[in-house]
């Protein structure tokens, strides 16, 4: 995994404009759905990917990298 990753402009707007509303939010509760929305998603993508890698691999299990 030499390469790194990166994100489109339109990735990177979409971070900023999420960025600007939590930092706009004064709202406690707001902000924790917010963050439980943003963990869920989180580990949405890291099955995701494990998933992709595993088929890449034809089929054979991919040990992640958090366990």
């Amino acid at each position: 995994m030499g390469q790194s990753i990166e994100l489109s402009v339109s990735q990177r707007f979409e971070i900023e404009r999420f960025s600007r509303a939590i930092d706009g939010t004064a709202d406690a509760e707001a902000l924790r759905s917010i963050a439980k929305q943003l963990l869920q998603a989180w580990h949405t993508q890291k099955a995701a990917t494990t998933w992709a890698m595993s088929q890449q691999m034809g089929g054979m299990p991919f040990a992640r990298p958090d366990s």
